[in-house]
C-alpha cells in the first residue's frame, strides 16, 4: 500500500461503503469524494461527506496511518484547519484524536491490492500483460486517443522552446524540427544544433544551388574537415570556406555519429536529403497548414539527393549505384514527428481545432511505425492499423507501464477494479 493508491481507492469509492465508519462506530456516507488537490494542502477539497446525522464539506485527507497525521506536523498547519474527515488506511493511534477518522483496511478488495503488487513487481513487457486482452476494445480505443493527444501535447513543448528562442517564427521552427528528424535519434541533437547555426533566410538566398546548401550543411556539421581526393567534396569544401567566412559562420560543436547505423542513414546521406528537401520547396510549414491532402504534402519531401550521392554513402568512399531518395518511411517519420507536432501545437496555441483535427487525421492515413514497442504490443494481440495506434503504444510503454503508473491508466484502472 502507499498514499497514491490509497488517493486512487477513494477517489473511485474502491471499498465497502455500505460498511463505511468511523473508528468510533459512527456511519459515514460520501457524497462527494471531493477533488484531487495536487497542491500543497489536504489530499481532496471540496468534500461533501455524512457524519452521523450531520452532512459537512470540507477537505479530506489521507494517510496510511493515522500516526502521520502529527508526523507532518498537519496540526500546525493552517492549510489543514478545513479538514472535515481523517482517511487512513491502518489506525495506529495512541494518543486521541480530535478529527473524525474512517480505516479503510479492512474495506477495501484483496483482489485490488494483490493485483496492483503483482503490477508493481512485474517484469514482463508491459505490467498487465497476461490481463489486458481482457480490456474492452472501447475502453483501449478512448484510451488511446487520449494517449496520442498528450504525446502530441507533450511534443508541443519542444515547439515552445523553440518559438520562444526564435521570437514566434513558425517557419524557422519548423525548419528546426525537420532537421533534428532527419537526424534520427542518434543524430537528432547534432541535426537540430546545425538547423539552429544557419538561419532560414540564408538558406533561402542559396536554394537555388543545392551544392551550396549541402556545403552549409556538412560544413556546419564538421563534416568537410581534412583532404578529400574526389573532386566534389573539394569543391563542397571551398564553397563552404567561402560561405562560412561571407556569413561569419561556426561550425557546431555537436559530433555527428556514423557507428551502428545503416548506410542509408549516415549523417552525410541525411543532410543531401535535407538540402535537397530545401532546395525543392520553400515556405513549407505554411503551405502544409493550408493543405488538406497528406497525399500532397508527401510529394513535397520525396525528394533525391545530388547525383554525387548515388555512388556515395561518405565524402571519401566510392559505392555501387544507389540513387538516395528521400523514401516513404522517412516521409512517414517527417509526418509523425515533424508535421502534425506543428500542426497539432499551432492549433492548441491559436484556437485552431481544425488544424488539430487534421493533425489526428493525418496520423491515422500513416502507415504504423515498426519498432520493439509496437512489435511487442503485436505479440499481445493489440496490432496498429496506423501510426495513431503506434504513437499511443509508444506513449503508453514509456510513459505509463515503464514508470507503473497503472493507477492513471484506462487498461489498469479496468483491470485493477475487475474480479479476478
Amino acid at each position: 500500500m502507499n498514499e497514491q493508491l490509497l488517493q486512487y481507492i477513494w477517489q473511485f469509492q474502491y471499498f465497502n461503503a455500505r460498511s463505511l465508519a468511523t473508528t468510533d462506530g459512527i456511519p459515514v456516507q460520501v457524497v462527494n469524494t471531493g477533488m484531487l488537490n495536487r497542491n500543497q494542502g489536504p489530499d481532496f477539497e471540496h468534500a461533501r461527506i455524512r457524519i452521523g446525522n450531520t452532512l459537512w464539506a470540507g477537505s479530506v485527507e489521507l494517510h496510511l496511518k493515522t500516526s502521520d497525521w502529527n508526523r507532518h506536523l498537519h496540526q500546525y498547519d493552517r492549510n489543514y484547519q478545513k479538514v472535515i474527515l481523517h482517511v487512513v488506511y491502518e489506525d495506529d493511534r495512541k494518543d486521541e484524536e480530535t478529527l473524525p477518522v474512517v480505516e479503510l483496511k479492512t474495506l477495501i478488495s484483496r483482489s485490488l491490492l494483490s493485483r496492483y503488487e503483482e503490477f508493481c513487481n512485474a517484469r514482463s513487457f508491459i505490467p498487465c500483460e497476461q490481463l489486458i486482452a481482457a480490456v474492452p476494445e472501447i475502453t483501449l480505443s478512448v484510451w488511446k486517443s487520449r494517449l496520442v493527444a498528450e504525446r502530441l501535447i507533450r511534443k508541443g513543448g519542444l515547439v515552445e522552446d523553440y518559438l520562444e528562442a526564435n521570437h514566434r517564427h513558425w517557419e524557422e521552427s519548423f525548419w528546426w524540427l525537420l532537421a533534428r528528424n532527419f537526424g534520427l535519434p542518434v543524430n537528432g541533437d547534432a541535426f537540430e544544433a546545425i538547423a539552429k547555426s544557419i538561419p532560414l533566410r540564408l538558406l533561402a538566398k542559396h536554394k537555388q544551388q543545392v551544392q551550396q546548401l549541402e556545403a552549409l550543411l556538412l560544413g556546419q556539421g564538421g563534416l568537410l574537415n581534412g583532404r578529400f581526393d574526389d573532386p566534389y567534396p573539394q569543391m563542397l569544401q571551398r564553397e563552404y570556406r567561402f560561405l562560412k567566412k561571407k556569413y561569419s559562420l561556426q561550425p557546431v560543436p555537436h559530433p555527428v555519429h556514423f557507428l551502428r547505423m545503416r548506410p542509408g542513414n549516415f549523417p552525410t546521406v541525411r543532410l543531401a536529403q535535407l538540402a535537397a528537401v530545401i532546395a525543392s520547396s520553400t515556405h513549407l510549414f505554411s503551405k502544409i497548414m493550408q493543405e488538406a491532402s497528406l497525399s500532397q504534402v508527401r510529394q513535397w519531401f520525396k525528394a533525391d539527393a545530388n547525383d554525387f550521392w548515388h555512388y556515395h554513402y561518405t565524402l571519401s568512399v566510392q559505392s555501387a549505384l544507389r540513387i538516395k531518395s528521400v523514401g516513404a518511411s522517412m516521409v512517414d517519420n517527417i509526418v509523425i514527428n515533424t508535421i502534425t507536432p506543428l500542426l497539432f501545437a499551432y492549433g492548441n496555441i491559436y484556437g485552431r481545432y481544425d488544424l488539430k483535427e487534421k493533425a489526428i487525421r493525418w496520423l491515422e492515413e500513416t502507415k504504423p511505425e515498426k519498432n520493439t514497442i509496437t512489435k511487442g504490443f503485436e505479440c499481445l494481440g493489440l496490432r496498429s492499423r496506423s501510426a495513431l495506434d503506434s504513437q499511443a503504444f509508444i506513449e503508453l510503454k514509456t510513459r505509463y507501464c515503464d514508470k507503473r503508473k497503472c493507477l492513471s491508466c484506462s487498461a489498469g484502472n479496468y483491470l485493477l477494479k475487475r474480479e479476478k
